[in-house]
């Protein structure tokens, strides 16, 4: 008999997680790689809110909180919802976890039952299937090509609904895609649901604010008010705000699910620590003017990637809405050799060769669900990203 658990062979580590420390390991070792496998902003986290923090520990805002977060947070969240996405919760209907990964589990946890399928648009961010698995779910994968820029379709969400369906999980702008909706294009996902009831939605906005090219944001309880009842709004700090080490996410929604949530939370974690949510309250409350030259950054590091991507011959690389995640594809290069002899029989082999023979880290598709593609994080700097670029374009060139 086996001393780890059955659940536990269902899912795999972070592949993400996996090559970021691959890539570390190779640089402690002396090797000149550029890392573009982390979903980690550059940036520093802004003077205020670090500053913040600094005041609550001074404070002495030490001691243990409310299992899902402290009033003033909640209350912080709420006015941020309402601010910024017309809609309107009460703190009962909040929930505040270390990271936006456990919001998201949590509320899996609370509501899968074996037999329970979960929709989830591929390329997706890798957890989220395997977090279905670890709640008891089943995770139905539905791939949105390049063909649509990523984008799942009306026709294919109707589809891949079935009476076991709980759960549809949207994450706009995507990780890996970047792919942001439109309005419109909610709206015709949002007016598919509306005629299956017994689904609930589970958005995943963590990137809401990284978005260019005049792109307007919109959340689907937002587009359509009659999924209010079934919708978990969830978001965080760490992108945006440039706190991924912080580990603060959220999510609003109907009070019974986050009561839920709040005892799944109470019996594992408890509460996020207290001197990060006093950092978010500032966050959330106060200035907001560095996402704007931090967006302009982006802009600037995404257009570098995708023009130089899109000049090697095989590869593919649409412009996407926001994040900072280009998702290439390499269909033209499957099949070639490179110089070492490897084969690049799949996105994978060609992930590992990259990093093997160009000392360029980055994740293979296959671990978001849609291949032949990879994904590329342009979170640093301009430099990192010519000399990166420069580097695959010439292992790709090397091809025969």
């Amino acid at each position: 008999m086996s001393f780890l658990s059955k659940t536990l062979e269902r899912v795999k580590p972070s592949p993400t997680i996996a090559i970021t420390a691959m890539a570390a390991e190779l640089k402690a070792a002396g090797r000149d790689v550029i890392g573009l496998s982390a979903g980690e902003p550059d940036f520093d986290t802004p003077q205020n809110i670090k500053d913040a923090a600094v005041a609550a520990i001074a404070a002495g805002k030490t001691k243990y909180t409310a299992p899902d977060g402290i009033i003033e947070l909640k209350q912080a969240i709420c006015a941020k919802f309402e601010r910024e996405n017309g809609l309107s919760y009460q703190p009962a209907q909040v929930s505040v976890g270390t990271g936006g990964k456990q919001t998201l589990y949590n509320a899996l946890m609370a509501t899968l039952n074996p037999g329970d399928e979960v929709i989830i648009p591929a390329p997706y961010w890798v957890s989220y299937p395997d977090m279905v698995l670890l709640a008891g779910g089943t995770p139905v994968a539905v791939e949105a090509s390049l063909e649509t820029d990523f984008k799942l379709t009306p026709e294919q969400l109707e589809a891949a609904i079935t009476p076991k369906t709980k759960w549809f999980i949207f994450n706009s702008p995507s990780n890996p895609s970047g792919a942001g909706y439109s309005r419109t294009e909610l709206k015709a996902l949002t007016d598919v649901l509306m005629r299956h009831p017994h689904v609930w939605v589970m958005s995943d906005d963590m990137y809401e604010h990284l978005v260019f090219d005049g792109f307007e944001f919109a959340t689907p309880a937002q587009v359509e008010p009659g999924l209010y009842e079934r919708t978990l709004t969830c978001n965080g700090v760490s992108k945006g705000y440039a706190m991924t080490g912080w580990r603060i996410g959220y999510a609003a929604g109907p009070q019974h699910l986050i009561a839920a949530m709040r005892k799944v939370q109470s019996q594992s974690t408890s509460n996020p620590s207290s001197i990060s949510q006093w950092a978010a309250v500032e966050a959330l409350n106060g200035p907001q003017d560095f996402l704007g030259p931090n967006n302009v950054a982006f802009k600037r590091r995404r257009d570098l990637v995708v023009a130089a991507l899109n000049a090697i011959d095989g590869m593919t690389c649409p412009t996407p809405e926001g994040a900072f995640y280009v998702y290439p594809s390499i269909k033209g290069l499957i099949g070639k050799t490179t110089p070492k002899g490897t084969v690049i029989e799949d996105d994978k082999a060609f992930a590992t060769a990259l990093l093997a023979e160009a000392d360029v880290a980055v994740v293979f598709g296959a671990a978001f669900g849609l291949s032949p593609n990879f994904r590329v994080s342009y979170a640093t700097s301009d430099e990192a990203l010519t000399e990166a670029c420069a580097r695959i374009a010439a292992f790709c060139a090397s091809l025969t």
